[in-house]
């Protein structure tokens, strides 16, 4: 479709529907009727806070129950608490007031077809009424497998997981075991999971190639099998890689888009140094795609930019919401788990997560899926990145595919929050119906509408004339 600028009035581009956040519940998702009347609902347009007031409380007691009061340490950051919802249909959340909420977190990346997509839980809803988790073989087993293999281009074999940080150790470990190496060169800022074995070197000034640790309780030991290199930067690992035998490196671990970290396309020299002097060192390229696979394109980084990998990971956007990962690539390095490369999970490949893994592949084999994802992505981002760029602190937004950036000008991005005006904006935003990241990122799904971008900037002008 047809991107246009932002007309006096209305901004057109893509579908439209009414979803002035915080006014009532729209019906074309199956979400409940509207409970405000037509003139009362343009009056709310105009004046509807949200109240949060519930969601403060049900933050308090979680505090006492639950560590730091989330179930994953970086929601905490959110502004001015975490919110809590009932419901989540489409683009939209329902907080536990009953307000309705433009949901741009679409829970940390998954939901590229976003909230309760019906041809996802209808499939779940088959499976989970007949079985759950058996800790046998079952067919969603290989048939799932043969979706996602169909999708990516490298893809040869796979090993299931259940979360991103899993995907990342396994697919570490088949390199090591490959390549008789230990050591793992990663890239500044890039976060590649929790696990002490990677969380480190996390801020621009990491890049002295020691790793330096991101958190309280480390292991000291293990970072020592860190490199850390500069992404983008070919002199600098054309160096590193041409003493990978005598440096014992295993593997470049990289994210091809630096999805925490700012969001960085890589240049076509970049990969393609990184590709070939891996293969010339012997050295296991991975690319960690739990966030940017099956988002910016089916076939994730290998499709978009053409430059393949040996093993990728995937989670997130694989199984429409569900929690499920995996490592696809080369079938040399996958079989290793049969000649004493030990792969283990009771949850892993569970027939729950695997059906929602074969209907999202399902859906995504459609390219009307990917049309729409960047049409909606490029409206928004010219419709809001017009108004950071006129705005008093002015700012940009970054974007490959259907992820987006929050960049201030002279200001760094991180994975725990960004600076400039992005504070400011989250919690304003929060109380006129939208919800954002503290990092900045910004993900979009086919859910989203003309409508909820015209709301967007709407709120934001509001915000930023505060």
């Amino acid at each position: 479709m047809t991107v246009q600028r932002p007309s006096a009035g209305r901004r057109h581009g893509i579908a439209s529907r009414d979803t002035t956040p915080g006014t009532g519940r729209q019906t074309d998702t199956g979400a409940p009727t509207a409970f405000l009347g037509g003139l009362f609902r343009r009056r709310a347009r105009k004046e509807h806070r949200m109240g949060l007031e519930s969601s403060r409380i049900a933050f308090e007691r979680a505090r006492r129950s639950v560590g730091a009061g989330v179930g994953s340490g970086l929601r905490a950051a959110m502004q001015p608490h975490p919110l809590f919802v009932s419901e989540a249909r489409g683009a939209h959340v329902w907080d536990l007031d009953g307000d309705r909420y433009i949901d741009y977190v679409m829970a940390w990346g998954p939901l590229v077809l976003g909230h309760s997509d019906p041809r996802i839980v209808d499939a779940v809803r088959d499976v989970v009424s007949r079985m759950q988790v058996v800790g046998t073989g079952h067919v969603l087993e290989y048939a799932a497998a043969e979706a996602v293999l169909q999708s990516v281009p490298h893809g040869e074999r796979l090993l299931w997981s259940n979360t991103g940080t899993e995907a990342v150790q396994v697919a570490l470990r088949l390199a090591r075991a490959a390549t008789g190496r230990r050591r793992i060169v990663k890239f500044a800022k890039s976060y590649h999971g929790w696990h002490d074995t990677v969380y480190a070197g996390l801020t621009d000034a990491d890049t002295g190639e020691a790793a330096v640790p991101a958190s309280r309780g480390q292991s000291p030991s293990v970072l020592d099998d860190l490199v850390v290199a500069r992404f983008n930067d070919v002199e600098m690992i054309e160096r590193i890689l041409a003493e990978a035998v005598e440096r014992d490196i295993a593997a470049v671990l990289v994210d091809p888009i630096m999805s925490n970290a700012g969001v960085e396309s890589p240049t076509q020299e970049f990969l393609q140094t990184l590709r070939s002097r891996c293969d010339q060192q012997g050295v296991v390229l991975i690319y960690d795609e739990v966030i940017a696979g099956f988002r910016i394109a089916r076939g994730g980084a290998a499709e978009r930019f053409g430059v393949h990998p040996d093993l990728s990971t995937f989670g997130k956007a694989m199984a429409g919401g569900f929690t499920q990962s995996a490592v696809v690539g080369r079938a040399d390095l996958i079989d290793q788990v049969t000649d004493g490369v030990v792969h283990a999970g009771t949850f892993n490949g569970n027939p729950v997560a695997l059906a929602a893994v074969q209907a999202t592949m399902g859906v995504l084999g459609d390219p009307a899926v990917y049309q729409t994802l960047e049409s909606v992505s490029a409206q928004f981002e010219l419709v809001i990145g017009d108004l950071l760029a006129s705005a008093p602190q002015t700012a940009r937004l970054k974007r490959v595919g259907s992820l987006l950036q929050f960049v201030p000008e002279r200001e760094a991005t991180s994975l725990h929050g960004t600076g400039g005006l992005w504070s400011e904006i989250l919690g304003g935003m929060l109380a006129r119906g939208v919800l954002f990241m503290p990092s900045g990122k910004i993900f979009l799904s086919t859910a989203h509408r003309q409508a909820d971008i015209d709301a967007t900037a709407d709120a934001l002008e509001k915000v930023l004339r505060q």
